[in-house]
């Protein structure tokens, strides 16, 4: 018996449905304003686990039974791809944690800053994971704060519940730091990291300073309603003002331990604007999902859209080809991660401060579904691919007329077969 594979047990509503239907004529009405890498996202999302990437039949040792599996695109905005990704990046960040309470700090963008951010978004949204990570740093490093070297984690975000452009970089932060001359670690107050406020007006100051400095260099661009900053004294006049209002560093609740920041990491990290579950409704006229309205205490809210609003609210968050979304400072930056956590267990164990790692929370389990290898849903037996074709099988079961045979090999790993147009914008 042939059966589809039991990820095609889909949402009733999905992304790719909205872009289905209401796709071509939002490239149509917007065919001026659309860049290349949203068309790129757009036809990724549409070809993701269809025939038209291409796929596989498994078949199970045990059993025998049979069930058809397409390819995924593998695009970094798309909602079915972010697990196979999610669970690779939680196995090699596994042992980056160490045995010490994690804080939560969350940067915000105000809004006309986040409006130059949107169109100058791979310099921008640099600046403000350099101005964050550095204001951390800084502060912690003061002998009257912290007086040590510390990590961060960080993670961009660019959208609130609403779909909305709302920039700003959750930082996870281990509980402390190295000391000066890296000979002690120096251990943060139980429930306290760093002060909000000082923090918040550092961040301020390095942000301005960074975008002054790209302004100067030329390398920003302003189109629409911000064509007159192109003006230096514009410009200046806009950042005046923007000195004179507080922007937004909330510190949360701190972790309990590496089993919480795991737990969060798997949430967090590869999270795209908008899951397919929140999808409510789709028809000619709207699209409906649900929302946390958190003005009043997260009370869930439904919120409907036209299509071409919806599609345009989504694609706000495309990131420019190439630019790192996860990024790491500090101890914990790439250069010299290895050498600095190992340094950093070893001042621990000698100091044998106790880990504080609460309750276990487990690691999103959708991410490590996709991790292991697939099961027979019938017996539990192992599934191996036992032929490869570049159009697939529909869901159904139905064979289509451009089914090709690529291979029959039972033995060899199955390398997904994905266009390089589809790969990781």
């Amino acid at each position: 018996m042939i059966r589809p594979d039991s990820r095609c047990n889909r949402p009733a509503i999905e992304i790719a449905d909205i872009l289905r239907r209401h796709g071509d004529t939002y490239r149509r009405v917007h065919a001026g304003h659309l860049g290349r890498v949203e068309r790129r996202v757009m036809s990724a999302i549409v070809a993701c686990r269809t025939e038209a990437l291409g796929g596989h039949m498994e078949a199970c040792d045990d059993c025998g039974m049979t069930r058809i599996a397409y390819n995924s695109c593998r695009n970094r905005h798309c909602p079915k791809c972010q697990g196979p990704a999610r669970a690779a990046w939680l196995a090699a960040r596994e042992a980056d944690l160490l045995p010490v309470p994690y804080f939560h700090i969350v940067f915000t963008l105000p809004a006309p800053i986040a409006a130059i951010a949107f169109q100058n978004k791979a310099i921008v949204y640099a600046i403000l994971f350099k101005a964050a990570a550095e204001a951390m740093s800084t502060l912690a490093a003061n002998p009257r704060r912290l007086g040590a070297g510390i990590g961060v984690v960080a993670v961009l975000h660019t959208w609130g519940q609403a779909l909305t452009h709302h920039p700003h970089v959750h930082c996870v932060v281990p509980g402390g730091g190295l000391s000066p001359d890296s000979a002690h670690w120096i251990a943060s107050r139980p429930n306290f990291f760093l002060a909000v406020k000082p923090l918040a007006r550092l961040f301020r100051r390095l942000f301005l300073e960074r975008l002054t400095a790209a302004f100067d260099a030329g390398t920003l661009n302003f189109f629409g309603d911000l064509a007159s900053l192109a003006e230096p004294a514009a410009f200046a006049a806009h950042l005046v003002a923007m000195r004179r209002i507080s922007w937004v560093v909330y510190a949360k609740r701190p972790f309990g331990g590496p089993a919480q920041v795991r737990a969060y990491l798997g949430r967090y990290t590869h999270r795209v604007a908008i899951a397919n579950s929140r999808l409510v409704a789709l028809d000619e006229d709207h699209v409906a999902f649900t929302w946390k309205d958190y003005r009043q205490n997260g009370a869930t809210k439904i919120m409907k859209l036209k299509p071409d609003e919806f599609i345009r609210r989504f694609l706000l968050h495309t990131l420019p080809d190439g630019f790192h979304r996860i990024r790491h400072f500090g101890f914990m930056a790439n250069g010299h991660r290895a050498a600095k956590l190992a340094l950093c267990r070893k001042l621990l164990d000698r100091e044998r401060t106790p880990p504080n790692d609460g309750e276990p929370s487990p690691v999103d389990s959708d991410a490590l579904t996709w991790a292991k290898a697939p099961a027979c849903p019938d017996c539990g037996g192992v599934m191996r691919i036992i032929e490869r074709f570049r159009h697939s099988f529909s869901c159904s079961g139905a064979p289509t007329q451009s089914y090709l045979r690529v291979s029959r090999d039972r033995e060899r790993g199955f390398q997904g077969i994905v266009s390089r147009d589809f790969r990781r914008s």
